[in-house]
């Protein structure tokens, strides 16, 4: 029986379109049939990453961050994994030598920059707040997570090899339908991750993983789908995604989500 559906932001809830009208009522007749939702995405705990998990269920734990971070309802962090110093300042470093933009979070909810740049400008324009610019030498607090903002092809392919050879850090991949071509590429500490936290915020509830099921369209969110009870990949996503899911349903703007979670209800009723 699915009791806590996992919802990935982009590709899944989000769109070309932004998020449809028919999502919003989907998790609103899931909720009223008691089943848990939760936000979980590589997006910061901020703007409108935050409206959305509100909305999705308002008393409910969410995952933000690649799972460096979870986040009640009400906006408070209840859980943060913190990047090493010395993870941090080699990724920085990487960030420098290639000239890439470069992001950086921290556990209280920071956003910063050290220059602007139009590939930065556009996310910052589709998170729904803005960065503060500033130097980045000395970590602006407790830092949880940095990101490449990058075009997928070209230069990113060297500096990838590189990430995935720094001690204690982890790499997650991911893209937006709300910024094409772009990869948000995330650093958080080694070991975490979006399964993990999923793991962490169903204990909470009192669930193992078989009794979730995770909704998502990227190769960051397949690890999550294959551990869940309920694994759905969205029409969106890559056949690498889609062949090693349970269930696929139609794309973002098809209503994908709410044929899953319609999917997710009737696991609960014991009819899937």
């Amino acid at each position: 029986m699915i009791r806590l559906v996992l919802i990935d932001v982009d590709g899944t809830l989000y769109g070309p379109g932004g998020v449809p009208e028919c999502a919003w009522e989907a998790t609103q007749k899931a909720r009223a049939a008691g089943i848990h939702l939760a936000l979980c995405t590589g997006r910061p705990g901020r703007g409108f990453a935050l409206e959305y998990a509100r909305r999705i269920d308002p008393e409910g734990l969410h995952i933000f961050e690649s799972g460096a971070v979870v986040v009640g309802g009400n906006g408070q962090v209840v859980k943060s994994s913190p990047l090493s110093l010395e993870a941090y300042r080699e990724l920085l470093a990487l960030s420098r030598k290639y000239a890439i933009p470069f992001e950086v979070y921290t556990a209280d909810g920071g956003f910063f920059i050290e220059r602007s740049h139009p590939d930065l400008e556009a996310h910052q324009r589709m998170l729904g707040f803005m960065a503060e610019v500033a130097p980045l030498d000395q970590p602006p607090g407790e830092v949880i997570r940095v990101q490449y903002v990058t075009p997928l092809e070209g230069q990113w392919q060297e500096v990838r090899s590189q990430v995935q050879r720094i001690e204690g850090a982890e790499l997650h991949e991911a893209t937006s339908p709300g910024v094409p071509g772009i990869g948000f590429n995330s650093v958080t500490a080694a070991g975490v991750s979006k399964l993990s936290a999923a793991r962490w915020v169903a204990e909470r509830y009192g669930l193992g993983l078989e009794r979730c099921a995770m909704v998502g369209d990227g190769e960051n969110d397949l690890e999550l789908i294959l551990a869940a009870g309920l694994g759905i990949a969205m029409g969106n996503a890559p056949q690498s995604v889609k062949e090693r899911s349970k269930r696929v349903v139609g794309r973002v703007e098809e209503c994908g989500l709410a044929q899953a979670l319609e999917w997710a209800a009737s696991a609960s009723e014991g009819q899937a």
